[in-house]
């Protein structure tokens, strides 16, 4: 069976008739319009119940209370016993799982396809979901779990809604994101964070009725309006997934806070250039140069000798900063006393906006702003995502131990630091964009340090297309810089990754000499 047809199995259309349909897990069995009545009422197997029609989750059943009640009286008591609360915890969980509205995250145990070790899917952004085999396999354990979830295909652009395996609605996606964009939605799980009939965005301007609001900057809404009440047109660059109005609201009103959100979105496919390499011999330590989008190596050394990295961690403390975190933000300054930068700038400042705060991480590599960025979710828990991310890139030579890149413990390969490159050259650009250029147009509340010294170009050259520089005692110098090279006939964005350098603008200009000459015209 081919991927084609897999991906289609599940789906065909079933309506009510006289009597109930036979529920097949996967099928399109749109839910029956619910009936409502004016009294208050409670579901005995249910923690939902309703108040004048509306079906609330926080309305707990009789039962529900009464074990809940008898647990606590337990507890002060000490008559707790063991055998005891794993009665009533039983008895509790089966009630609580029994709930339509409150949705209770269950974990999906999927074969990772880098370890093939069959482990649980966590929630987040997973390069793996955008492979078409692993992402229908995911999907299918979803369905056969009986899972309730949203499914966001964003290949085929059709957004789907199961109720625990069945699917209750299917609906086309008018637009996404745009490749590369703040507001692109890579492969991953998510869940539902906050719903909104109408949520105005600062980025666009604009105001997105039915939105779903998941995992920080990403959404599923409707068509977007200027705020005079005016639909914008069609190839306005604004939102996440877009729906039309009228499935926006179909689908919102059938989603729940903690939802599961399945994105799949097909991977980039490397192109066919062609190289001709000769491997030369080089004194720098550790280095590689590489076609970004072809993925060919022009020369390097061990590719996967892990040594440290220092500030070109930061590229990663952006990334997780993108993906976790919403850049619409104003935040609270804490000044951490244990970190300074080169040029120290939140020493006076009560507040600052994150999408600030990035510019100032990327373009002077302040170790002030990494700590104040990873403090919105604790430290530990930030650099926890760090290291999930590097591992669903692939990542296998990598590890990080804090935001800013001071540890010694920030360790990587140049083959990694290659592949953490190209993800985000194709799915997050705005990132290299910004360390070449602080000044990118947006609409995000930018530039309160005002004029930031770039410390990641290299003087002498103008075919600097972004990277990140990084120096402390244990890594040397270290560095990522993108660079337009012309290659019969073509322009090619070359990779050259640095590390432990003594002098990293020579060594830069070395190798990328050792490219025009053997590759360029």
């Amino acid at each position: 069976m081919d991927n084609e047809e897999q991906n289609a199995r599940r789906f065909y259309a079933v309506s009510y008739d006289e009597e109930e349909p036979t529920v097949t897990l996967g099928a399109f069995i749109p839910a029956r319009p619910k009936k409502r009545d004016a009294t208050f009422s409670y579901t005995p197997a249910s923690v939902a119940g309703e108040i004048n029609g509306v079906r609330s989750p926080y309305i707990l059943s009789v039962k529900v209370i009464t074990m809940m009640f008898a647990l606590l009286l337990c507890l002060f008591a000490g008559r707790a016993t063991a055998p005891y609360m794993r009665s009533v915890g039983a008895t509790l969980g089966a009630q609580l799982a029994a709930s339509k509205t409150a949705i209770v995250p269950v974990p999906v145990i999927v074969q990772n396809p880098y370890t093939a070790k069959q482990e649980p899917l966590n929630y987040g952004v997973q390069v793996a979901l955008s492979e078409p085999n692993f992402y229908i396999e995911t999907r299918d354990a979803f369905i056969e779990g009986e899972k309730t979830f949203i499914e966001a295909d964003l290949t085929t652009m059709q957004l789907r809604y199961f109720d625990k395996g069945v699917m209750r609605e299917q609906v086309p996606i008018v637009s996404k994101g745009q490749k590369g964009s703040w507001w692109e939605t890579p492969a991953g799980l998510y869940e539902v964070k906050d719903k909104k009939e109408k949520q105005f965005s600062p980025f666009g301007q604009v105001n997105t009725p039915y939105a779903i609001t998941f995992q920080g900057n990403f959404s599923i809404h409707g068509w977007p309006q200027f705020p005079n009440g005016e639909p914008v047109p069609a190839d306005y660059p604004s939102g996440c997934i877009r729906l039309s109005d009228d499935d926006a609201k179909k689908i919102y009103d059938l989603a729940m806070p903690h939802t599961p959100v399945l994105v799949h979105e097909a991977p980039i496919v490397a192109d066919s250039f062609v190289y001709e390499p000769k491997i030369p011999e080089l004194a720098t330590p550790h280095y590689l140069i590489a076609d970004v989008e072809s993925s060919t190596v022009l020369a390097s050394s061990d590719l996967s000798e892990a040594v440290p990295i220092a500030s070109l961690t930061k590229l990663m403390t952006a990334l997780v900063a993108a993906e976790y975190l919403n850049l619409d933000e104003t935040i609270e300054v804490t000044q951490p006393t244990f970190v300074q930068s080169l040029i120290p700038r939140l020493g006076d400042r009560d507040k600052v906006s994150m999408y600030s705060l990035l510019q100032l991480l990327l373009v002077e590599s302040s170790n002030e702003a990494a700590e104040v960025i990873a403090n919105q979710v604790g430290q530990e828990k930030f650099v926890g995502y760090m290291n999930e991310k590097a591992a669903s890139l692939g990542l296998v030579n990598t590890h990080f131990a804090d935001p800013s890149g001071l540890s010694a413990s920030n360790t990587s390969s140049v083959r990694d630091l290659l592949s953490l490159t190209q993800y985000i050259y194709n799915n997050r650009k705005f990132i290299l964009d910004l360390t070449a250029n602080q000044d990118l147009p947006t609409a995000y509340v930018s530039g309160q340090f005002g004029e930031l010294s770039n410390f990641n170009k290299v003087a002498g050259l103008d075919n600097f297309l972004g990277g990140k520089v990084g120096e402390t005692t244990a890594a040397g110098q270290t560095s990522i810089s993108l660079h337009k090279l012309h290659v019969k006939g073509a322009d090619r964005v070359i990779a050259i990754i640095l590390l432990d350098s003594k002098s990293r603008g020579a060594d830069v200009k070395e190798l990328l000499q050792y490219a025009q000459d053997r590759f360029g015209n």
